[in-house]
């Protein structure tokens, strides 16, 4: 066995829950777990999907939102143990896999057309 079957094996034994299918350029809300000492809770960030990056087990995904005019972003780690859920809130309609240029933009010009169903 060399080290990419080793790698396919590994990732075969991690489980990962099955979240609904979205893209960049959805507005989704992320429920994560935050652990303060003892105490743990469950917080929800909402914002718009920059990007998913990798497959598998090192599959990652960005999402910007606006806190108090301040842009946040945050990447989260699909294989993450602190994922609660993932709920798509609007499908955006983009035509880039990897929408930065979001991070230059203001106000009214910052929206994404919404995809009707």
């Amino acid at each position: 066995m060399n080290n990419t079957d080793l790698m396919k094996y590994v990732e075969t034994l991690n489980e990962r829950k099955e979240f609904p299918a979205f893209k960049a350029g959805d507005t989704i809300t992320v429920s994560y777990k935050i652990i303060e000492g003892n105490k743990e809770r469950i917080q929800q960030f909402q914002g718009v999907v920059l990007q998913r990056v990798g497959s598998g087990a090192t599959e990652t995904f960005t999402v910007r939102k606006i806190s108090n005019g301040i842009g946040v972003e945050r990447i989260f780690p699909f294989s993450s143990p602190f994922l609660d859920s993932i709920v798509v809130n609007k499908h955006g309609i983009v035509r880039r896999a990897r929408i930065f240029y979001l991070r230059k933009l203001t106000g009214k010009k910052a929206r994404i057309k919404e995809k009707r169903a």
